[in-house]
Parts: C-alpha cells; sequence; structure tokens
C-alpha cells in the first residue's frame, strides 16, 4: 500500500470530503464557473459515457453548433482534440474547470463532461451548472471503494439532484430547460428519473420515447431505425445504438432535423478506444476496446462475434485492474472471455502495487473453470507488449483480435508510477513487425 492510501485510512472520511468540496469551490471561483456560458451536458452510467459523449459531439459540431468534451479517452475543444492523460475521466477540479473555461473562451455553446461516480463522490462536479443529465445503464461496478452497490447507484444519482440546484440559464435569449435523459430498458430508469426536471426523455431498445429497432451490425457499419428514420453508424458494436440514441435526442433538442442528426451520426467514424480498429494492412482483424468489466467485456465479444466470418477466431486479450479495486470482476472476466472467446490470452492491466501475476492467475482460474486449457486456448504473459504480441502471432486470415481493458489510456500504473502506455501504439507497433 502506497502512502497516499495510508493517509487516507488514517483521516476520517468527512474531512476528506470537505477537503474535495473546498478545492472544486476553488477552482470554480478561480476560473470563474465556465459552465455558466455554455449548455452543459453529463453523462453518467457503468458503461457508454466516452461513446456517447463522442456521438453528442459529433451530431452537434459537425452541424456548426461548437461542442467540447472532457472525458476518459480524450479532451475536446470544438475540433481540437487532446488525449486525456489524467488517467482520471474527471480530472482534479482545478484542470476540470481549467479546460471548461477554454472551451468557453473558445466559443463552445455546449460542453458535454463524463460525469463518473468516484468523481461525484469527490465533488468534482460541485460548481458545474449542468442542463442535461445522463443516465445509460447500471452495472456492479467500484462497489469496494463505495461500500456496496447502493452507494454506487446513489453516488450516480448526485448529478441528477444537482440539475435542479443549479439553477435555470438564459443563453442567447433563450431560457435552457433541465432535462433528464435515461434509458428505458435500464432495471433502474425509475430511481434516476424520480429527479425534478423540465423535461424527462427516455430511450432504448426495448422501448421509450426514442425506441430503436431492426438493428443490423456488420463488420462496416451499423444500421436501425427510429419509426420511419433510419440512421447509420461507422462504428462496430450493437451496443452503441444505445450511445447513440442519447446524441439523437440532444440534437433533437438543440433544433437540428433528422436529416442533419442522420450525417453528424455517420460523421463520427472513431471512437478512441471503443472497439477502434487498428489496421497496418494485415489479414486479419484488431480491435481495441476499454471493456473492462463483465457487462462491457460481454458485449465488446459479441460484437467480434458477430462479425466474425464463417470458420475466423476471435482471440481475447485481457486483464483487470490491481490495487483492490473490485476483486470480484476478474472471475467474471475469465468466466466470459472463456465462453465467447477462442483463444485467451491474459495479461497486466493497471497492477498498482498489486502482484501482476496474482491477478492473471485469478482470472485464469475463472477461465479454466469454464473450458480454456493453459498451453492449448489459455495464456497466462503478465508483459502486455508481449501478450500482444502473442495474440497477434496467433492470428490467421479473418480472425479477429479484441485487446481489452486499456482503450485510449495514455498510461499503465505499476505501483505507484505512471508509465507511458497506449494499447493503440504498441498494437500498431507490434503489427508493423509482420511486414519486417
Amino acid at each position: 500500500m502506497g502512502l497516499k492510501s495510508k493517509i487516507k485510512k488514517i483521516i476520517p472520511a468527512r474531512l476528506i470530503s470537505f477537503y474535495h468540496l473546498f478545492l472544486a469551490f476553488l477552482a470554480g471561483v478561480f476560473y470563474r464557473w465556465p459552465t455558466k456560458k455554455m449548455i452543459t451536458v453529463g453523462i453518467t452510467g457503468t458503461k457508454g459515457k466516452t461513446s456517447a459523449a463522442n456521438f453528442i459531439w459529433s451530431v452537434l459540431n459537425s452541424n456548426g453548433i461548437k461542442a467540447g468534451i472532457i472525458g476518459t479517452a480524450q479532451i475536446r475543444i470544438g475540433d481540437v482534440e487532446i488525449p486525456n492523460k489524467y488517467h482520471m475521466t474527471m480530472p482534479g477540479r482545478f484542470v476540470l474547470q481549467k479546460y471548461l473555461k477554454k472551451m468557453a473562451d473558445a466559443g463552445c455553446e455546449y460542453c458535454v463532461i463524463e460525469t463518473t461516480s468516484q468523481g461525484l463522490a469527490q465533488w468534482r462536479h460541485f460548481g458545474i451548472f449542468y442542463d442535461i443529465a445522463i443516465f445509460t445503464n447500471l452495472t456492479p461496478e467500484h462497489l469496494e471503494s463505495h461500500g456496496g452497490f447502493e452507494n454506487y447507484k446513489k453516488s450516480k444519482g448526485k448529478l441528477f439532484s444537482s440539475l435542479a440546484r443549479g439553477g435555470q440559464k438564459t443563453i442567447g435569449g433563450k431560457k435552457i430547460e433541465k432535462t433528464i435523459i435515461a434509458n428505458f430498458d435500464s432495471p433502474h430508469k425509475n430511481y434516476f428519473l424520480d429527479f425534478p426536471a423540465d423535461k424527462k426523455i427516455t430511450y432504448g431498445l426495448i422501448g421509450g420515447d426514442f425506441a430503436a429497432r431492426d438493428v443490423k451490425n456488420t463488420a462496416g457499419d451499423l444500421e436501425f431505425f427510429i419509426g420511419p428514420e433510419k440512421y447509420d453508424l461507422n462504428v462496430l458494436g450493437r451496443f452503441n445504438v444505445y450511445n447513440a440514441l442519447p446524441a439523437i435526442i440532444v440534437g433533437s433538442l438543440a433544433g437540428l432535423p433528422y436529416d442533419k442528426i442522420k450525417s453528424g451520426l455517420e460523421k463520427l467514424k472513431t471512437i478512441p478506444g471503443r472497439m477502434e480498429k487498428i489496421d497496418a494492412g494485415q489479414n486479419f482483424y484488431v480491435f481495441v476496446d476499454y471493456a473492462h468489466e463483465r457487462a462491457s467485456m460481454s458485449a465488446a465479444l459479441d460484437a467480434a462475434r458477430e462479425i466474425a466470418e464463417t470458420g475466423a477466431r476471435v482471440i481475447a486479450v485481457i486483464g483487470s485492474e490491481g490495487g483492490g479495486r473490485d476483486k470480484i470482476k476478474r472471475s467474471d472476466l475469465g468466466e466470459i472471455a472463456a465462453k465467447k472467446a477462442d483463444i485467451v490470452v491474459i495479461t497486466a492491466t493497471d497492477p498498482y502495487e498489486e502482484d501482476p501475476k496474482k491477478i492473471c492467475e485469478e482470472i485464469a482460474a475463472a477461465a479454466e473453470r469454464f473450458g480454456k486449457v493453459r498451453g492449448e486456448n489459455l495464456y497466462i504473459i503478465e508483459d502486455r507488449r508481449k501478450a500482444i504480441a502473442e495474440a497477434i502471432s496467433f492470428a490467421g486470415r479473418n480472425d479477429i483480435i479484441l485487446v481489452t481493458g486499456m482503450g485510449a489510456q495514455q498510461s499503465m500504473i505499476v505501483g505507484e508510477k505512471h508509465i507511458r502506455w497506449d494499447d493503440r501504439i504498441v498494437v500498431r507497433e507490434e503489427l508493423e513487425k509482420l511486414k519486417n
């Protein structure tokens, strides 16, 4: 355990909470509350936040409505993209407010903020005046840090309780209505819809105000209908329909017609680290995805299997964070990968102070319980680069490699050190070696 973790254990939780709140207040004062000048969209949920944020940005920005993003993969200010190097979806309060001010100064009309449960628990949302709150979904994650699933859900609820307290803005002579957008298909939707708001809008595949149907997923694109209107996405994975629906709603609220929204969705070709295709001319497919818990891993492997040609294999590179973070999901990841991938390569993913071999063995034990055999279709390679290289060596024509767990993260945490790392760069470097 590092010094920082030891200090946290001896300081009362209330004092730590006050410290976070005080920092957020100071940051807001210092940067003069920039979100008062923009329509501010907060997205929370276990998964889908980054993809939903990028779809919203694309719909708005490609139609002349300048927008910014602060999220896991990147920070966008209009067309300018900056990798998120902070290893946190919501950076520290001063960094957060600094970038929000840059957005306001650059003339952004909208800002979209991936708003995490941990960020909310640490008051990073304080001083951000939200107008639209989006709930994507809720599955167990970060339960140890929150003290259980109900506390995890309540932490996310803080975004929605802050919606009304922020007061109504008038921007460009127009009053901005407080709006909740929620996934109709989630069993937890009513909790988030019960918070006060001027408008409440739902979406889903099963039902909702914006209900998608006739979803068709191919290796090239994804299509679906809402009523008679057809939409096309240039990103893979059936789950991305859920991620695109909030963008359709936000675009509609912004007054954009169907054809403009459709065009805006189609213009988004890549979401950093989300089923991101890496092509170096090889005769098989490689995708990098952030999937790091049961639901997202299952969805990513389902997407890979759905687009796989007859006879093609799915090769999964998986791992799980250390430092006591959601240890229970290690067996979940091993189980899902064993069931849905033909070959599983287990490796290090942000081990923190924990022994990476121990983490890998816990995942492997679950994979073995569900039929995988070491040395045949199950491999443990602690060195992440070597693991990726080994997965590439297994691939034949039309096979699909899915490298999961880190997505577009810019570093790996080993002990208390941040080691520069980007799965996409490493994959590309290893693929280039095939040409030599």
